[in-house]
């Protein structure tokens, strides 16, 4: 199938996919002048709808084919599949995301329900999207960059709309050291609270901690250590 790239048409507005359009005769099949990758299709002599140009390709339009009301509903509603799995993949080439965060943007972006379940079945096809991995990929980041406890780690996944037997699944299979990561984390912060009155610094070291999704049975014996460390540390200055 041949586009007409000379005679191009701008400033062409989309109707909703949903949006009823009449029947009629292609009569003309332009590229869009600022995106090749999309056609415009006329009916009668008059724009009806834009298409993304593979999938005019793979419908087989071509001039002087018959498009029913019906079949032109379906070619949109096709359309906004793909312009919603485009717009899922660019999200995905920043970072890994959870199902619902994929499904929550699109629709942010304005794409119906329908498109946008049906791109995100396409994108776990394809395991672009995947939460189990999702998990395993977060889990294993924030213990390489930003490590935190185990709470902490199944509110954040929790509230990217993961499962909640899947996160503690995850959580549990990486094995994480809470009071190896603790202990580091209160030795880099007790720097900043040099001077201060011992107990003022054990409390805002616990808090500290608490913040970052640390219990209690992790947080006081860290801190005793932690704390124990530095006053050790005074008492062999000369």
């Amino acid at each position: 199938m041949a586009f007409d790239r000379s005679a191009s048409r701008r400033g062409r507005s989309q109707p909703r996919p949903d949006a009823p359009v009449a029947g009629g005769r292609i009569t003309a099949i332009e590229s869009q002048t600022h995106d090749p990758e999309r056609v415009n299709v006329f009916l009668d002599g008059a724009f009806a709808f834009g298409l993304g140009a593979m999938l005019a390709v793979d419908e087989g339009l071509r001039i002087g084919d018959e498009v029913t009301a019906g079949r032109a509903l379906e070619l949109r509603a096709k359309d906004e599949v793909g312009k919603a799995t485009t717009a899922a993949l660019a999200l995905l080439a920043r970072r890994p995301r959870s199902r619902r965060e994929v499904a929550d943007r699109l629709k942010q972006k304005g794409y119906g329900a329908g498109a946008i379940e049906a791109a995100l079945e396409k994108l776990e096809g394809w395991r672009y999207v995947d939460d189990a991995e999702f998990a395993r990929f977060w889990v294993e980041n924030r213990e390489a960059h930003k490590p935190r406890g185990k709470r902490l780690l199944e509110q954040e996944l929790r509230f990217k709309g993961v499962d909640r037997e899947l996160v503690r699944e995850t959580i549990a299979a990486a094995e994480l050291d809470e009071a190896a990561a603790a202990t580091d984390l209160a030795r880099a912060k007790l720097r900043s609270y040099a001077g201060l009155d011992p107990a003022v610094a054990r409390r805002r070291l616990g808090s500290f901690l608490a913040r970052r999704g640390y219990g209690f049975d992790v947080v006081k014996p860290v801190l005793d250590r932690v704390l124990g460390e530095a006053e050790n540390e005074v008492g062999d200055l000369p």
